[in-house]
């Protein structure tokens, strides 16, 4: 069967072995005559899935037993509450960095539960740039800072890793797995699946043991870090059909060479669509170039009146879900690690084609 080439923010393309293997397993897993759908959490078969997956996570970013492991529900927002709930007591201030739509979303839902102070904000620059860090206000009193490595929308992404007295903790959604990363030097890492880990409703979350116990009275039990932790992220059913995908995608990352194999092809994909970009009038990317995603690429055409063609052209030409957000505008290209480079040469054969037809 003929695929087309996916380029969309989240849900995100799936590598195609993994959907074929999914496919293979759906109606009789693992020799139990059943759909891993229909088995029991609490089986052998599938706690011996969700150890499979957290032991290969662990493995591609080295994540040490100083660490706690979560597979989570209800994706990345939900931890936008559960972060302020399970770090800070009522009163205590918490510090935030804002460069995007999603940090900004974080923001909102934080000040339900704690006193959030802006270290750092970068709306006034269109969130176009990463404020550095020695203009931010940070303050060593408050619970931890947050912060978001990756705007998905923005195609805004840090280029260092903050330097704090305080845990600091990453929204990683739309990065994690993307390359290495040095887990020990965040308190929380937490990042919805389904842009490189697997299918939308599962959330991850890595938390320092040292935080876990801190939730304050009344958090909601399936809030709670140390609930998860206690009981091995089955409190109750957790979502097996994504955990199992996951797992399958943890295991292509590990045949493919790891994290390092991954960056390499991940860099060569976006160095090829910025490249097109950056050599003609016709695009534009409004990034600075040093804070520029290597997942997300938004751009733009040199006349807004022309996107409707585009992307009536593109979808002819079985290129999907190029349509910036709709708080942006312009287009939008996610390079997950599901997507591949072949689709990122026919992106821009089609776009270098849309320039000598408009241009």
């Amino acid at each position: 069967m003929s695929r087309r080439h996916n380029f969309c923010a989240g849900p995100a393309a799936l590598p195609l072995p993994v959907l074929n293997r999914a496919r293979d397993e759906l109606l009789d897993w693992a020799g139990v005559g059943a759909s891993v759908m229909e088995v029991s959490h609490r089986s052998g078969e599938f706690v011996a899935v969700a150890e499979g997956a957290e032991a290969s996570l662990r493995r591609l970013l080295d994540i040490s037993d100083d660490y706690a492991v979560l597979f989570l529900q209800g994706g990345a927002s939900t931890q936008f509450a559960a972060v302020p709930l399970n770090l800070s007591q009522p009163g205590q201030t918490v510090d935030q960095v804002v460069t995007g739509q999603w940090s900004k979303k974080a923001l909102q839902e934080g000040r339900r539960f704690a006193d959030v102070r802006v270290a750092a904000n970068s709306a006034e620059q269109k969130f176009f740039v990463v404020p550095p860090q020695d203009v931010w206000q940070t303050h060593s009193e408050s619970a931890y800072l947050h912060y978001c490595p990756n705007e998905t929308i923005g195609g805004l992404e840090f280029c260092f890793v903050p330097e704090v007295s305080t845990p600091l903790v990453a929204d990683m959604s739309s990065t994690i797995l993307s390359r290495p990363l040095d887990v020990n030097r965040f308190g929380v890492i937490y990042a919805g699946a389904q842009k490189n880990i697997g299918p939308a409703g599962l959330c991850l979350a890595i938390v320092r043991r040292d935080l876990l116990g801190r939730s304050r009275e009344g958090t909601p039990a399936m809030l709670d870090w140390q609930v998860a932790a206690d009981n091995d992220s089955m409190y109750n059913t957790p979502p097996t059909f994504a955990i199992y995908l996951a797992g399958l995608v943890f295991e292509w990352l590990e045949k493919l060479g790891g994290l390092n194999e991954m960056a390499a092809i991940n860099q060569k994909k976006a160095s090829t669509l910025y490249g097109v970009i950056d050599g003609s009038d016709f695009y534009h990317n409004p990034v600075e170039r040093q804070s520029r995603s290597l997942m997300n690429v938004p751009f733009t055409l040199v006349d807004a009146a022309l996107d409707a063609a585009f992307l009536k052209g593109a979808e002819a030409a079985d290129l999907l879900n190029l349509k910036g957000h709709r708080s942006v505008g312009g287009m939008r290209a996610s390079l997950y690690n599901a997507v591949e480079q072949t689709s990122v040469e026919a992106l821009c054969d089609f776009m270098k084609d849309f320039e000598r037809r408009y241009g």
